[in-house]
């Protein structure tokens, strides 16, 4: 049924109704083997490095779920930022030189440092899969994997909110600026 969500008696706004104490246990599938140790290492994104390689090995016995995976060119891969230590409700992006809010961001640096990344399936060989394009940690756990379908997974129209207002591909405030970016000292 679609439609707008229907209020509640008396018109009220939908609200947060769970426990203060919930919390959800989650068991890795798999775990990550790439290059990269340590976050400064790895692109801020898979597709900036369109050749990186990894693989992703599955606990044993998993290996019948990848049945009819290899038909596929493109996966999801769900998985823990394990080298997280804290969070922030507001940061400055990469690109950005102003506060955003977490959710309005792609940092590892959250509530649940989950982290969603569209990988190039290159092989699948028994509970293995190497892929290619990736921005993951060696050792980063694997949550779950799902095909990335293009009919369902893909907006290219879709609007970026501030990240419109950024010019290509926009300097990254964490990295020492060149030399022939800095100004001479005055005096």
């Amino acid at each position: 049924m679609s439609g707008p969500i229907p209020a509640s008696a008396g018109g009220e706004l939908p609200r947060y109704d769970l426990p203060a104490d919930a919390a959800y246990s989650l068991r890795p599938i798999g775990v990550v083997r790439s290059a990269w140790k340590m976050r400064p290492e790895a692109p801020r994104q898979g597709t900036i490095d369109p050749d990186a390689m990894a693989c992703i090995v599955l606990r044993p016995g998993l290996q019948n779920a990848l049945k009819d995976l290899a038909g596929f060119d493109r996966l999801w891969v769900l998985a823990w930022f394990h080298w997280t230590r804290g969070w922030n409700q507001q940061l400055v992006p990469p690109r950005d030189r102003v506060k955003r809010g977490v959710f309005a961001t792609r940092s590892p640096d959250r509530p649940n440092p989950l982290g969603l990344s569209c990988v190039a399936i290159v092989r699948i060989h028994g509970c293995r899969i190497w892929v290619r394009g990736h921005d993951l940690l060696d050792g980063t756990p694997v949550l779950d994997l799902k095909p990335y379908i293009s009919d369902y997974d893909a907006f290219p129209g879709a609007a970026r909110g501030w990240l419109d207002g950024l010019t290509a591909p926009g300097p990254d405030h964490r990295l020492p600026e060149p030399p022939s970016a800095r100004r001479a000292p005055r005096g």
